[in-house]
């Protein structure tokens, strides 16, 4: 069940951060000021339908979202079912992605663009996978949540997935995180040419109370290990890949430049 009083506290936070009265703000939704109000006041049961409004209006990213039943996630395959239980229990996650940006911080917007590219993918399949992804970000909001070190290459702030509106909201999520004091947001330039992560993105999951779990992606079927030499092997490379990335500062400054210049095009 959805707990109504919380969901109405996190819409009417967000709505007033968006200088948005209740009028306006049904306006914008194609709703009744009223219905915004009951909502709010936890009087009236939010559908999924304008759960998704509202975070598209008010620029959220899951954080109502997250807060519906979780009726549709969709069944996962049993090779990844044990990487999510490993997010959940990591203290550290760290993560390197040489193409998009890690799913941990995605928009849903984005992470639907990304989705859609998958061969034979339907409509249903696509909101069931964005649902998922989005309710593994969960990880973030929880009272001790992961140190999450995040290596991208600077290739993912250029390739325009989903349009330039898709891109500069991806990327003011981006910055958006990175000001959390336990997200790490680091940018490998292409000027650096080949570096050890270029054929394919990865993640290492540690935590208290069970071994190291590494994610591997690849283009049939991505994998997770907990093996040592497998996770001993990916730490070396991650490493040899951090040591060319942007300071933090400067990594930041970046990535606001590409999302000022999606804004002007």
């Amino acid at each position: 069940m959805v707990d109504m009083q919380v969901y109405g506290e996190v819409l009417k936070k967000a709505r007033n951060a968006a200088g948005l009265s209740q009028m306006a703000m049904g306006n914008l939704l194609s709703c009744s000021e009223s219905l915004v109000g009951l909502i709010e006041r936890g009087k009236r049961r939010p559908t999924k339908k304008f759960t998704l409004a509202a975070e598209a209006v008010l620029r959220l990213n899951g954080e109502l979202y997250r807060l519906l039943p979780n009726t549709s996630v969709m069944t996962v395959p049993k090779w990844f079912s044990e990487w999510p239980k490993a997010e959940e229990k990591a203290h550290t996650i760290r993560t390197w992605q040489p193409l998009v940006v890690p799913g941990l911080l995605q928009t849903a917007r984005y992470a639907r663009a990304i989705l859609s590219t998958e061969p034979g993918s339907t409509e249903q399949w696509i909101e069931a996978a964005v649902d998922t992804r989005l309710r593994r970000q969960s990880v973030f909001d929880r009272g001790d949540p992961p140190m999450y070190w995040a290596l991208l290459d600077e290739c993912v702030l250029l390739r325009s997935v989903g349009g330039r509106e898709v891109m500069r909201e991806q990327l003011e999520h981006l910055l958006k995180m990175a000001e959390r004091p336990n997200i790490s947001l680091q940018i490998v330039p292409l000027e650096i040419g080949a570096t050890a992560g270029l054929l394919g993105g990865f993640a290492i999951a540690q935590g208290d109370g069970m071994p190291d779990h590494v994610y591997l992606e690849a283009v049939a079927q991505a994998s997770v290990s907990a093996r040592e030499d497998t996770v001993r092997h990916v730490n070396v490379r991650y490493d040899a890949i951090h040591k060319w990335a942007h300071p933090i500062h400067v990594s930041q400054r970046l990535v606001r430049e590409v999302a000022a210049r999606y804004e002007d095009q």
